[in-house]
């Protein structure tokens, strides 16, 4: 199998799922009551252990085996980051960097992120930055709830405030996320083509070198009241934002 041949990502569905406003109304209407588990709890006071408190906080969530954490670290050296993911394994997993090379000003965690998110607003945490990068795009139509703007914990990442910043292959990801953000924050929210000149995770580089067209959302975000003033409407099928 050779290296630069990743496919993108197919679906039927072409455009913003039909059922997204709705369900975005949904999860605004109504707290999120998943009782927080203990093991995640733990995880997310190891990764403060070692927080002086004071240095900006950046989230690389969803960091896979972490190449693009410690490039964060090395790229903001003032900034605690913090790299979770739920898989052991892919922790485990950050060759080539030895235990020498690893910054000093990050952590990595195993965690799961619904919980992860609720324990930073909870403690009244704020972001610097905050990464998803290339998530699961889960793009059957019916998996509209697997995706993190479809998910009912959607609502609390602008809460978290700092510069967000997304990056996918599938175009629609991005547009659903963009269309998610600006009900939630009432502004319109731009994305973009992105060439990955500097890849920042394994994956950014295998979709660069198989051709295929990445995307990049990243924008400052306030961590105030994110709660639309009134009810939200059907998205039309053209919506985009370039």
């Amino acid at each position: 199998m050779s290296y630069a041949n990743s496919r993108i990502p197919t679906s039927a569905q072409a455009c913003i799922h039909d059922g997204l406003a709705a369900r975005l109304e949904r999860h605004l209407s109504a707290p999120f009551r998943k009782p927080v588990a203990e093991c995640n709890r733990i995880a997310f006071e190891q990764s403060l252990g070692g927080w002086n408190g004071v240095a900006p906080l950046i989230l690389d969530a969803g960091c896979g085996v972490g190449h693009s954490t410690i490039q964060l670290a090395r790229a903001y050296p003032d900034h605690w980051v913090i790299g979770i993911d739920q898989s052991a394994d892919r922790l485990a997993r950050r060759k080539p960097y030895p235990e020498s090379l690893i910054p000093a000003n990050l952590v990595f965690v195993r965690a799961d992120l619904v919980d992860y998110w609720r324990l930073l607003e909870s403690a009244g945490l704020r972001l610097a930055r905050h990464y998803l990068l290339y998530p699961n795009p889960w793009p059957k139509i019916g998996h509209l709830g697997r995706r993190w703007h479809g998910h009912p914990v959607f609502p609390t990442l602008p809460r978290l405030g700092g510069v967000f910043e997304c990056r996918t292959n599938w175009r629609v990801y991005v547009e659903e996320l963009a269309f998610s953000l600006s009900r939630l924050l009432g502004q319109p929210v731009p994305w973009e083509v992105y060439l990955a000149d500097s890849p920042l995770t394994p994956f950014e580089r295998k979709y660069r070198d198989s051709g295929q067209t990445l995307y990049r959302l990243a924008i400052p975000i306030d961590s105030g009241d994110t709660r639309p003033p009134h009810h939200l409407p059907d998205p039309p099928h053209d919506f985009l934002h370039r």
